[in-house]
């Protein structure tokens, strides 16, 4: 696999949408209770990674690995200082990336790309592809970015990657919808309309 130097936001996601499939943040359980819930995750993301690249799909030990991956990538996301940020995203970077070369991109100019360990497992990938994104986000948008979801009983964390840096939901179409929903009820209580 080669990550891209280019775009941190395609990463960032990877690590949002991973750290929220947890059972802690779902009420509904673990959105990867198995093998093929990680493979539907893996193309859902676009990611075609080296480990999977003989067309083997992920197994069980891929998916443990991948469930501690998501774990490391939370407390990355909630660290409370830049430093600790940039430290816990080098660490995942470092698992399965190599010095970055430049080659030549999908658009035919040259850019930077760090390619991963032939022996990578899945979950090293992963941890290369998100360290990388961490510390791009870190880099052009700052730490401030790492955010927990503003949606009172939801334990979800983010990073926001949009351009205003105004996000404040894990899941904006389920926790925004949420808290506009009993926002809106609250409104018409107040004001008598039901």
């Amino acid at each position: 696999m080669r990550i891209p130097l280019t775009d941190y936001a395609p990463g960032a996601a990877v690590a949002t949408d991973l750290v929220n499939t947890s059972p802690t943040v779902r009420p509904t359980g673990d959105a990867l209770p198995d093998p093929s819930a990680l493979a539907n995750f893996l193309a859902e993301h676009g990611l075609s990674l080296a480990a999977t690249a003989d067309g083997r799909p992920p197994t069980e030990q891929d998916l443990h690995r991948v469930r501690l991956l998501r774990r490391e990538v939370r407390v990355v996301v909630e660290t409370e200082t830049e430093a600790h940020a940039v430290a816990g995203a080098t660490v995942l970077a470092d698992r399965a990336g190599r010095a970055p070369t430049l080659r030549r991109g999908p658009d035919g100019r040259v850019q930077w790309y760090v390619p991963t360990a032939p022996e990578a497992t899945l979950a090293d990938e992963l941890a290369a592809l998100i360290g990388i994104a961490l510390l791009g986000v870190v880099q052009g948008l700052g730490h401030e970015r790492f955010r927990a979801c503003a949606t009172p009983d939801c334990r979800g964390v983010f990073v926001d990657t949009s351009r205003a840096g105004r996000r404040r939901y894990c899941t904006p179409d389920l926790c925004g919808n949420r808290v506009n929903v009993a926002n809106h009820r609250a409104r018409n209580r107040i004001g008598g309309v039901r």
